[in-house]
């Protein structure tokens, strides 16, 4: 299997999806042997594979890339005035990797800055290179060229309706209390196939953008967790916002990404969560005990 698309020149994803792999199976092995973690945060867990990752990633981008500016979620910082730069997720899905669950991917995601743009100012995501370790799965993009798995080429999902879909969304590991993402988890999971919650926003993105899921949303993410990932979806045909549908951007703590088609209809959902409308009551454990022993005590007939 040819794991890169032999049909489309990809000048930036190519080269890194080798950093990405040699990044992945070295944390592949970390995960297999086991590896001490720790807080870096109230509950944000670092592992010394995420260090590792890191580390090895940076060095491979200097070498391909000197003038790349590099912005890692475990502190690396170079070159941030230059005109391309990359953002780094060495493991992203620490907290899965470090409890022993296999979703967890390495992301790098590119963005190309040209002269004169203000510092508080968006570039444009220029490249996309996410790999999976424990599936073997690497998702590929680069601007105006498409989004692609293992060499294939990949789209959003033609599902229509909200009904129909199945969605996923994510937790922030700290402040849960302060997210009210539990009201939209619980209204779209009523109104849907499900939702599901698997720890790692880029393998999600990733997932929208080839039709697993037709769509995605999140709170509090960083540009390291979503840079990928939007340009997957996008290229695959698929929309990322935010939740007013106001254009996304990197610092973003809004993500919300659908094939499009169901755009519409989730976005209404989300408004009416906002403006507190239409909200299912959602019975109490005292309620579920209270109907679970009447529904005990009637006859089988």
């Amino acid at each position: 299997m040819n794991i890169l698309p032999t049909q489309v020149d990809l000048p930036f994803a190519a080269p890194v999806s080798a950093i990405a792999i040699e990044a992945g199976n070295l944390i592949r092995g970390y995960f297999e042997r086991g590896v001490a973690t720790e807080y870096k945060g109230d509950a944000d867990l670092v592992t010394e594979a995420d260090r590792a990752s890191e580390k090895l990633i940076v060095e491979r981008l200097a070498a391909r890339f000197p003038t790349h500016g590099v912005f890692g979620e475990e502190g690396s910082r170079g070159q941030m005035e230059s005109e391309y730069r990359w953002y780094i997720d060495p493991v992203d899905g620490t907290t899965n990797f470090a409890h022993g669950y296999p979703v967890f991917c390495v992301s790098l995601g590119l963005e190309h800055r040209p002269a004169g743009l203000a510092p508080n100012q968006d570039g444009q995501i220029v490249a996309a290179v996410i790999y999976d370790p424990t599936r073997d799965e690497l998702f590929v993009s680069e601007k105006g060229k498409g989004a692609y798995l293992n060499g294939r080429r990949i789209r959003v999902s033609t599902t229509p309706t909200v009904a129909e879909s199945l969605l996923a969304t994510g937790f922030p590991s700290r402040k849960r209390h302060e997210s009210p993402n539990i009201h939209f988890y619980q209204e779209v999971t009523l109104r849907s196939h499900g939702v599901r919650r698997g720890g790692s926003a880029a393998i999600d993105l990733a997932y929208t953008a080839c039709g697993r899921f037709e769509g995605f949303w999140e709170f509090n993410l960083n540009p390291w967790d979503t840079a990928a990932g939007f340009l997957l979806v996008t290229e695959a045909g698929g929309t990322v916002t935010y939740f007013d549908g106001s254009p996304f951007q990197l610092a973003s703590k809004e993500v919300f990404a659908t094939n499009g088609l169901i755009y519409s209809e989730l976005s209404t959902i989300f408004a009416d969560l906002f403006a507190g409308k239409h909200i299912t009551p959602l019975a109490s454990p005292v309620e579920y005990a209270a109907q679970k022993a009447v529904r005990q005590a009637e006859p089988v007939l």
